[in-house]
């Protein structure tokens, strides 16, 4: 690790097999917590490269546990976090939103660690049981049309480096990861991301795993469409910067999408926008998420009638019944 770090300190970057070699042996405990902090702190002070995400991206995928999910067409609907935002659960509302119009989802998360609630905090206290049972994730989507994958059970190389993350506080080049390791492979992917330049390594990356993707960056700094101003979305085959009006939208305050200050409240607001009681801004910002999602399976249709689906999914509680079903499976196998 010495050689690695003065590497690092004189400005030059790791190539993608450096970066695997090093997230090998953190995760084999080959360096002490001092080591590993400095190694982290690194990205704090300087930008990632493509090739050292490359890498650390090949290391996590090849140490974690496999979910077979035996080529079902499915997608994962996530964000980096460390925006800095504190807005409620978009991406995983929307994610229940998704499978409640009849689209399956394999959803990877964790406990906050730069924002107040993640996705796991969340789910965990409305009652699900997280496991790696792959059958059980199996009849999950096959009976809720949603899995939840929490990363810790999935990625057990990486136990050592929770803590430190978790002392340290920030956003770490983890928070780039996350979207990026999912162990189910999904076919379809929405993400999120805090910055412009990693959406540009995003685009790198995904092309090269030919997933079928939508990135997003709100150009005010959210890492979701927050519907306050304008997003770039980036496709495949396209790139677009739209405005609250191309989901036919007003445009909002932050404050209209405040996430809370507790995983109680952050809890509520989750079962009012499945159940009918949200915010319009609430839902609508769901809704809009939701509805970039469903068009990755269908690049026919146009916005406005995905988002007409979005809006029937939460309206008929059926994205509520998928998070009740989700509850009830999960567990069975905990």
């Amino acid at each position: 690790m010495k050689k690695i770090l003065n590497q690092l300190f004189d400005h030059q970057k790791l190539s993608a097999e450096q970066a695997k070699e090093v997230l090998v042996n953190i995760a084999e405990g080959a360096y002490n917590e001092a080591q590993v902090a400095a190694f982290i702190s690194v990205y704090l002070m300087r930008s990632i490269s493509v090739e050292e995400l490359k890498g650390f991206r090949e290391a996590l995928l090849d140490l974690c546990i496999d979910v077979d999910v035996q080529d079902r067409e499915t997608i994962d609907v996530c964000g980096t976090g460390g925006d800095g935002k504190n807005t409620f659960n978009i991406s995983t509302l929307s994610a229940f939103v998704i499978a409640g119009a009849g689209y399956q989802v394999t959803k990877h998360g964790n406990y906050g660690v730069s924002s107040l609630c993640g996705s796991s905090n969340v789910l965990e206290h409305l009652g699900l049981k997280f496991h790696n049972h792959v059958d059980g994730l199996i009849r999950q989507l096959d009976e809720c049309n949603i899995c939840f994958l929490h990363a810790p059970l999935f990625h057990p190389a990486m136990k050592s480096v929770g803590p430190i993350r978790r002392q340290l506080g920030v956003k770490t080049f983890f928070n780039m990861l996350g979207p990026l390791v999912n162990p189910a492979r999904p076919t379809h992917q929405m993400v999120g991301v805090f910055n412009l330049q990693l959406a540009r390594m995003y685009k790198y990356l995904m092309e090269d795993a030919e997933t079928r993707y939508a990135i997003l960056h709100a150009i005010d700094g959210y890492d979701e469409i927050s519907l306050t101003g304008a997003v770039k979305v980036i496709c495949k085959d396209e790139e677009l910067l739209v405005s609250p009006d191309y989901y036919s939208k007003p445009k909002y305050n932050p404050a209209d999408i405040f996430g809370g200050e507790t995983v109680n409240s952050a809890s509520q607001i989750f079962l009012n926008v499945l159940q009918n009681k949200g915010t319009k801004a609430q839902e609508d910002v769901v809704m809009a998420n939701a509805a970039t999602g469903i068009k990755l399976f269908k690049s026919e249709a146009d916005m406005q009638s995905c988002m007409l689906e979005a809006e029937e999914s939460i309206r008929s509680l059926s994205a509520f019944k998928s998070l009740q079903s989700s509850i009830e499976l999960s567990q069975k196998y905990s």
